[in-house]
């Protein structure tokens, strides 16, 4: 009997983040991350469960900026959106200006 060779799957190529949403949950904070092209990438934050909101923000905006700079090798701006509830927020993604100085 004659094996194919296995091909190894791609892992998808995510667009520009666009926008986040963070949640607060029993099992820990949780985000969305919306690419420009469409679709979610969804995850946890490598945080403690009682981390302050504030810094649970901190981490997210650190994730998205980085992820942007590794995969896209551009720099993003994050803007927080005033919270819809207690414990959800939502922030928009731009690309960083560049000034002239």
């Amino acid at each position: 009997m004659v094996r194919r060779k296995k091909e190894k799957k791609q892992q998808p190529t995510w667009g520009i983040p666009k926008g986040i949403v963070l949640l607060a949950t029993p099992e820990g904070w949780r985000f969305l991350i919306q690419p420009v092209e469409g679709g979610m990438l969804c995850g946890r934050l490598d945080i403690p469960i009682n981390t302050d909101p504030q810094d649970a923000r901190a981490a997210a905006a650190v994730m998205v900026v980085e992820l942007a700079r590794d995969v896209h090798d551009t720099d993003v701006e994050m803007t927080w959106d005033p919270p819809p509830d207690p414990w959800s927020w939502t922030a928009q993604v731009t690309l960083a200006t560049v000034s002239d100085d």
